[in-house]
């Protein structure tokens, strides 16, 4: 009896290998590039790890439930894993909102509990999902609550992602590619029923390891702390076109030399990052937002008009002033893009040191300190 039993351990490990073994390299691999990146938040990586030790729970859970299908003495086992297979899968997105999105909280796993509260009370009444007499999966009158629970966070997921863009090609493609993984996910178990379940994992782990790729290799343009366009993607995007440039727009955080004296550089980082998340709300899909110094931002305009730009000044402004923190600003327009981007940088500078010596002489100081 215990030598069938070993029998059949080893057939049942055989059989997860041969389903999951892309998923286990890939996981593996994932688990390697975690431990080798040092340059990124280190509260980050550790949502990664949890992230990637989530969907490899999940395939098992995946596995189990596939492989009691065929015994009929284990039903109320697989009901259960049912119930976790269906739950799982709106916070395996939950997470991803939660690791890879800026400003994302705990409150974006609200509507994960909620589904995974059905998805449990329908192993009582089947209200979701119920086992037929032949072992069969029978759809209640919310049978497609799963599905709903998956489009509503690949929705939300996806505009995140181009909400807290910069709107550039190296971040455009693997947002892309994840739109086309997460789509498969609501289309091909129309197509392939439920055996879709068994490719699932694979699938969202190789698009989160595509996409932490893409993200390792734009660092090269982006600014670690804030998220925005470093100071050598400035240089390439005004070299890029430049005609099409019609405005600059030069930005100065009033006051951060006094908050890291005071409060420490740690507030001091976090006020810089709650302005670049300022900007960032604030630009259209056509301005790109650079972080070009310790507290100085110059976000470029392409073919906007010098309304746009002055709308764009006041956006800002709007949103900074919800926050404690300040910031100065001035611009430069170019009807036709025809001035030099120095020429326009000297302009836009010049009347931001303005508005700064402007702000702190209502504050009755007469010197300004960045």
């Amino acid at each position: 009896m215990g030598g069938l039993r070993i029998y059949e351990d080893i057939k049942m490990f055989k059989e997860y290998l041969l389903e999951n073994w892309s998923l286990i390299l890939i996981t593996f691999a994932f688990a390697i590039l975690l431990k080798t990146t040092l340059f990124l938040d280190r509260k980050v990586i550790s949502r990664m790890y949890a992230l990637v030790a989530a969907v490899f729970a999940f395939s098992l859970v995946v596995f189990a439930e596939f492989y009691l299908n065929e015994i009929d003495e284990f039903r109320n086992a697989r009901t259960v894993l049912i119930a976790v297979r269906y739950s799982a899968t709106p916070f395996v997105m939950a997470m991803i909102l939660y690791t890879l999105v800026h400003k994302e909280r705990l409150m974006v796993f609200l509507p994960a509990v909620a589904f995974a509260v059905v998805n449990f009370i329908s192993v009582f009444n089947g209200v979701v999902f119920k086992i037929g007499d032949d072992n069969s999966l029978i759809r209640g009158p919310f049978g497609y609550l799963p599905y709903v629970a998956v489009g509503l966070y690949s929705i939300f997921l996806v505009y995140s992602f181009f909400k807290y863009s910069n709107k550039q090609a190296s971040e455009i493609i693997p947002i892309i590619f994840m739109v086309f993984a997460f789509a498969s996910g609501l289309v091909l178990p129309f197509i392939l029923g439920k055996d879709y379940s068994k490719i699932f994992c694979p699938t969202i782990m190789i698009a989160l390891f595509v996409y932490y790729v893409f993200s390792i290799l734009q660092l090269t343009s982006k600014d670690s702390l804030t998220g925005l366009l470093n100071r050598q993607a400035y240089y390439a995007a005004v070299n890029d076109n430049p005609r099409t440039i019609t405005g600059i727009i030069s930005v100065d955080m009033n006051g951060l030399k006094l908050i890291n004296d005071t409060e420490g550089h740690a507030a001091g980082d976090n006020a810089l990052k709650t302005l670049a998340h300022c900007f960032m709300r604030a630009k259209k899909g056509k301005d790109s937002a650079f972080r070009v110094g310790g507290d100085e931002f110059l976000l470029v305009c392409r073919r906007s008009s010098e309304e746009e730009i002055i709308q764009l000044i006041d956006h800002i402004r709007k949103i900074v002033s919800e926050t404690k923190y300040s910031c100065s600003i001035g611009y430069s327009y170019s009807p036709d893009g025809s001035r030099s981007i120095e020429e326009m940088l000297k302009e836009s500078d010049k009347m931001m040191y303005e508005d700064k010596a402007a702000y702190y002489k209502r504050l009755g100081i007469d010197k300004y300190r960045s």
